[in-house]
């Protein structure tokens, strides 16, 4: 015996533990469609027959090991998903799914602390990056009848609209609203015949909160949208003339101070997210309709002007849709109400005119529900929707559910269907 210690390291709790060399392989293949797994061990992971989710321990400590094999090379048809269980992974949080779809991989996964969690060691063949998770519902909120109102609409994740909710907060219009946090939502600004710089928090249930004294310059039309996951940006806007403003938004719904806009000044524009971490906005009245776009980086830079493609145009409304980042501007009014719409790639690149489907009209919302689509609602004197599919389809009329009004702004929350 030469006295030497292998396969094995000494965790910080003074426990020895086995390395990968030195792994305890469950013998029974898994065939289950969820699994929970423990520190130590390989599994085989058999997914012939269906999909499987693999839960990871709620708690671990540096150097903790797992390791998952595919056994019949079965992954690129059913996939395997783990769940991190409250515990990070490369840094994401557990609202973040990591799927790993290509047949014949095998995953070595090491803990390394709280702050980046399970990372793959190796991840054989290549894996999947974790992906952002999608808002399943959406909220219509705000707006004006025959005088500013507070209600709100929510949108299940089927895309159906529910009567109305008393809103919490400020009665107003020509406001803006935007995803933060993954699953929670916020409108911010308007007018109530002044403009103000009030924003109201939405928790992932779709409950306004109360008035927050908003902070930087309080205008109305003004549009926002979702970047860099988790954040967001309100930008442009009229405080009695045009501006280039921007606020961004921390995950906490925190609004920060003005940042001189980059862009020609305009109001009356739309804003989305596109290619799942950035933001564009676009079109708008600019001293006359236009149809420039500004990118935004997944950091909340927005970039110079980009001239726009289709009908120059404001009072429209914007959303993403699609699993790798798509988005769609529609509707909206020059001389007359229109109902084009124009689909952005997930690079952020506009395309022409398709002529829309359903009642031209303007000073409408739009926002992202079901994961994949999306939804406009609402706009001059009518409480119409149009649902949009993963594909950029926008479909005819729905009569809509609870009062007819315009101004108001629109935005995805939640992560539960």
């Amino acid at each position: 015996m030469s006295g030497t210690i292998g396969s094995n390291i000494l965790s910080h709790s003074g426990t020895v533990a086995e390395t990968a060399a030195g792994l305890n392989w469950v013998s029974t293949v898994v065939t289950a469609s969820t699994v929970t797994v423990e520190s130590g061990n390989g599994y085989w992971i058999n997914t012939t027959s269906n999909a499987c989710t693999i839960t990871l321990p709620a708690s671990a400590e540096a150097g903790d090991n797992i390791v998952i094999v595919d056994f019949a090379r079965t992954w690129g048809t059913n996939n395997v998903t783990l769940d991190s269980n409250g515990l990070n992974f490369q840094g994401n949080a557990d609202t973040y799914e990591v799927k790993y779809t290509t047949s014949g991989q095998s995953v070595n996964l090491i803990y390394s602390d709280s702050t980046k969690g399970w990372i793959p060691l190796e991840d054989d063949v290549v894996a999947d990056e974790p992906v952002v998770p999608a808002t399943q519902k959406a909220i219509f909120g705000y707006g004006f009848t025959d005088a500013v109102v507070s209600m709100s609409n929510l949108v299940n994740s089927s895309g159906v609209v529910a009567s109305d909710v008393t809103g919490v907060g400020t009665d107003r219009q020509q406001l803006a609203a935007a995803s933060y946090g993954l699953d929670k939502a916020i409108f911010g600004y308007g007018t109530t015949g002044s403009v103000v710089s009030l924003s109201n928090l939405v928790n992932n249930s779709g409950v306004i909160a109360a008035d927050v004294t908003g902070v930087g310059t309080a205008r109305k039309q003004l549009a926002a949208a979702t970047y860099g996951n988790d954040k967001a940006i309100f930008g442009y806007g009229n405080t009695g003339s045009r501006v280039s403003l921007t606020n961004l938004v921390n995950n906490s719904g925190v609004i920060a101070d003005d940042v001189t806009g980059v862009g020609t000044v305009r109001y009356s524009l739309a804003a989305t997210t596109y290619g799942t971490d950035k933001a564009i906005f676009g079109y708008g009245d600019q001293s006359g309709d236009s149809s420039l776009t500004n990118l935004v980086s997944n950091t909340g830079v927005v970039a110079s002007d980009t001239t726009g493609v289709g009908t120059a145009r404001a009072y429209l409304a914007a959303a993403g849709y699609g699993t790798t980042g798509q988005a769609i501007f529609g509707y909206g009014q020059n001389e007359s109400y229109l109902s084009l719409t124009n689909l952005v790639s997930n690079l952020g690149v506009v395309a022409t005119d398709t002529s829309g489907v359903g009642t031209a009209r303007g000073s409408l919302a739009a926002a992202s529900f079901g994961g994949d689509k999306a939804i406009f609602g609402y706009g001059e004197t009518t409480n119409i929707s149009n649902l949009v599919s993963n594909t950029g389809v926008v479909a005819s009329n729905v009569t809509g559910v609870g009062t007819s009004r315009s101004g108001l702004a629109a935005a995805g929350y939640s992560l539960s269907a």
